[in-house]
């Protein structure tokens, strides 16, 4: 990872990371949610309960989803990014990396923007008029749907025209604009941030090297390396590196053992993340394993830990931030005693 190299001393390196989780579809659900349990809201969906958003046209939480090579074994599901027992409308929204970012974008034919206006202002009418006799959350999100797609129309199309952005821009990033990449995705990413979107998630998938590792991992570690660097420099150029928070993480880490001669299997007992700007320490490793890099030995942290340090951050106490749900506090950091990664911050 030269690219990522070269920016280290913005980068905070934990490598003491440890989670609870082995097989992937648990392992996903905790590490975006605290909860191997399906159905908990994700972290996006904490973050924009907790602190809304500075968009007005575009969601408060995007979801971008990357195309690469290696055959796209790992599916990723809707329920990552998912509201949990939280309001709907703080559900992730995914734009798609190819293609029209949002079907049905475009109005059909003979239909006008202020025609659809309409449309949308009588059917919100109706929708206020139930939910006054009801008292039904639900009733609120869809008002709030119709019009933000609506605004979508608009929004889209100018969040995807990166025409402004010069040579410069897509060179840094190495990227072509709508072809699916990691790179472009980290290039919208800074794009949505600007305009007021306040967690923004991107997935690169195939990372699952049980066979044919060293080759695997050369693969996806090249289209990840300039977009994660080039991101790093874009906000910091831009002054938006102090205020935002960028983590970099999988859901577990590899064994330090062949599998199958070739292949690394799952592994929980530790792993390595690293976080960069809104106050993180940039140039530090935190935390170690053993000398195989079987076991976390050293500041062992957890995934609780790392939401906790997360929404600190983010100007929320993580042990106060709940949900009354079946009777019970629910928490993105867990009951369990998650504690704040102070040794990282500044």
């Amino acid at each position: 990872l030269p690219k990522i190299g070269s920016v280290m001393d913005e980068i905070c390196l934990i490598r003491s990371m440890t989670t609870d989780a082995i097989n992937h579809d648990p392992a996903h659900m905790f590490m975006n949610t605290g909860s191997q349990i399906a159905g908990r809201p994700s972290m996006g969906a904490w973050v924009t309960y907790g602190l809304g958003t500075e968009a007005e046209d575009l969601p408060g939480f995007v979801v971008l989803t990357s195309l690469g090579q290696g055959g796209q074994n790992q599916p990723i599901a809707a329920r990552q990014w998912s509201s949990g027992f939280l309001p709907s409308k703080y559900q992730g929204v995914q734009l798609r990396s190819k293609g029209d970012p949002v079907l049905y974008l475009s109005s059909p034919d003979g239909v006008t923007r202020e025609r659809q206006g309409r449309d949308v202002t009588a059917i919100n009418a109706l929708n206020r008029a139930h939910e006054a006799r009801v008292a039904d959350p639900e009733i609120a999100t869809r008002i709030a749907q119709y019009e933000m797609a609506f605004q979508m129309q608009a929004s889209v199309p100018d969040l995807m025209d990166v025409s402004g952005e010069g040579a410069k821009t897509l060179e840094l990033y190495g990227c072509q604009p709508g072809d699916g990449s990691f790179a472009a995705n980290c290039l919208l990413a800074r794009r949505l941030a600007e305009r007021g979107t306040r967690f923004i998630q991107l997935y690169h998938k195939d990372w699952d090297h049980h066979g044919g590792v060293k080759d695997g991992v050369e693969m996806k570690a090249r289209e990840i390396d300039q977009a994660c660097m080039a991101l790093i420099t874009d906000l910091k150029q831009r002054g938006m590196l102090e205020e935002t928070l960028i983590v970099w993480a999988g859901e577990f880490g590899r064994t330090p053992m062949s599998q199958g001669g070739s292949g690394r299997d799952h592994h929980n007992k530790a792993m390595s993340v690293w976080l960069a700007g809104a106050g993180v320490r940039g140039g530090l490793v935190h935390g170690a394993t053993d000398e195989l890099g079987y076991a976390a030995i050293d500041k062992i942290t957890t995934v609780h830990d790392l939401h906790a340090t997360m929404l600190h951050q983010l100007g929320i106490q993580h042990d106060a931030f709940s949900f009354k749900f079946q009777g019970l506090d629910a928490r993105l950091s867990g009951v369990e005693g998650a504690r704040v990664i102070k040794d990282i911050l500044i």
